[in-house]
């Protein structure tokens, strides 16, 4: 049995805001769709993120760049559409600029089952003029005070020849600072940054700062992806991955301040645009109890080390390897399509209702409380990597046992996910993995997804509880402490229920 761990009574800092700072989403367009729009208006209501990024702002099917009988317009009949959605239910763009329009590009190389165009601009100097229309009308529309506020990123991951011709560090460089002046003709205060790489790039870090700071090319923060992933295992319609252990993700967040340290770009706010256990739009992974399990503990530290760290996809309507072909996919969404909530769209939840400010941090567990003595606690099963074993092969249960330091008596209400509760996965293989899922079957994994609830009340004693946790395997778990003032009930006396007069 774990030794008791002792929570201290004072709080170490507010809880970190970076975890829901930022979501990622499938490219633009498809923000014009009614599952997507039901999907991001469920996660707002139930997590709350601060800014959404995606791909594909600037790609053909956003319209922004059009030409007709040698007459070339921007249009932004879409990005309006898209933008209103956001701003309606309190989520702001995080701009990534591209891909390349193809009346704009250099070559025809596209990336995606949408095509977007990976090739740099014919002329940096119209690529130039279209930023700085596409931003000024963002002004014109929504204020400049507001699109300030607006992270604004060049680009996706050129070190990637999949994402960027050649991977060409020179041919970036050129785009990035041909980008970066034209944002800040438009105005000096809007936020530009880059270089926005993929995991094992960071010998891009030195020589990105070298040009920046050589040619005096405006930078306000820097950006990077995060994903644990090994190779891929192909198997029809999806792939099966290995995984380093969950430190890998915060080693990983803290890699662009550890290189640019000494440079003229260190301490320049860091946001991870990207990150995620698997880099594939197609791994089963991402369904699964396990992934919560994993990603717990970077959600609960990843907040010391940068900005925001931006969950790869709030929902599966995303397009990258193909049209998804089943229901449960291995999608990156936190939801799958039509809202069946996955286990790591709990965990999020959980850390929604977490109080304010951090009492202890541990391998297990975090422990918060709000101003009114609510106590929160949310706790995992810890796991690790591929070299633990092959999935289902941790413990079965893991204890966690706190003393906590409350006010007065408490109540006690805990949500749980594990692998068999709060888990539509689990269900939807029971129920034979149906591909599209009827009506009633999906109301059924929607049922199946909901947290299991349990309630109870602990006694303080000298101004603490002792909080005895059982987890199930791959288990993310939230308890609420609150506080109990009895109210008077003159004349209730639950032994009489049942009509007897009970005496004494």
């Amino acid at each position: 049995m774990n030794n008791r761990v002792d929570i201290p009574s004072q709080p170490s800092g507010p809880l970190p805001a970076a975890w829901r700072e930022c979501v990622g989403t499938g490219r633009l367009n498809l923000a014009l769709r009614a599952d997507y729009q039901e999907s991001a208006a469920l996660v707002q209501r139930e997590i709350g993120f601060r800014y959404i990024r995606g791909h594909g702002l600037l790609s053909d099917d956003m319209g922004v760049l059009r030409q007709s009988e040698g007459v070339t317009r921007y249009t932004f009949t879409y990005v309006d559409q898209v933008v209103d959605s956001w701003l309606r239910i309190g989520l702001k763009p995080f701009l990534e600029l591209g891909f390349m329009p193809s009346a704009l590009a250099s070559g025809d190389q596209t990336v995606f089952w949408w095509k977007g165009n990976v090739t740099p601009p014919r002329s940096h100097d119209e690529w130039a003029a279209m930023v700085r229309a596409v931003l000024r009308h963002l002004i014109d529309r929504y204020g400049l005070e507001e699109v300030r506020t607006w992270p604004i990123e060049v680009w996706n991951e050129p070190n990637l020849d999949v994402f960027w011709e050649g991977a060409d560090q020179a041919a970036y460089f050129r785009l990035y600072e041909a980008t970066a002046r034209a944002v800040k003709d438009v105005d000096a205060s809007l936020q530009v940054g880059g270089p926005v790489l993929s995991p094992g790039s960071d010998e891009w870090w030195a020589p990105f700062a070298d040009f920046v700071a050589s040619r005096d090319v405006p930078i306000d923060f820097v950006s990077r992806h995060a994903y644990s992933s090994g190779p891929a295992q192909p198997v029809p319609f999806g792939v099966y991955q290995t995984f380093e252990r969950p430190q890998t993700l915060l080693d990983q967040f803290d890699a662009p301040r550890r290189h640019l340290a000494g440079t003229p770009l260190a301490g320049l706010p860091v946001h991870i645009s990207e990150f995620n256990t698997s880099y594939r739009p197609d791994n089963p992974v991402h369904d699964t109890a396990w992934n919560a399990a994993y990603l717990a503990p970077v959600l609960a530290g990843g907040g010391d080390l940068v900005e925001s760290f931006s969950y790869w996809t709030f929902c599966d309507v995303f397009e990258e390897a193909d049209i998804p072909t089943s229901l449960f996919h291995g999608g990156f969404g936190l939801l799958t399509h039509r809202q069946v909530r996955k286990p790591t769209y709990h965990l999020y939840a959980f850390l929604a209702r977490m109080g304010f400010s951090v009492l202890a941090r541990g391998d297990d567990h975090l422990v918060c409380r709000d101003d009114d003595g609510r106590v929160t606690v949310l706790a995992w099963q810890p796991v690790g990597g591929s070299d633990d074993g092959p999935y289902g092969s941790a413990p079965a249960t893991h204890e966690v046992r706190l003393r906590l330091p409350v006010g007065s008596d408490v109540a006690v209400v805990r949500r749980s996910v594990n692998e068999t509760e709060g888990n539509a996965w689990s269900a939807w293989r029971e129920l034979g993995r149906p591909r599209n899922p009827s009506e009633r079957v999906l109301d059924l994994l929607r049922d199946a997804s909901a947290p299991a609830v349990r309630h109870s009340s602990l006694t303080a004693e000298n101004g603490y509880v002792d909080l005895d946790l059982v987890l199930g395997q791959h288990e993310v778990t939230l308890v609420e402490l609150l506080p109990v003032t009895p109210d008077e009930h003159p004349g209730l006396d639950d032994r009489r229920l049942l009509g007897q007069d009970v005496m004494g």
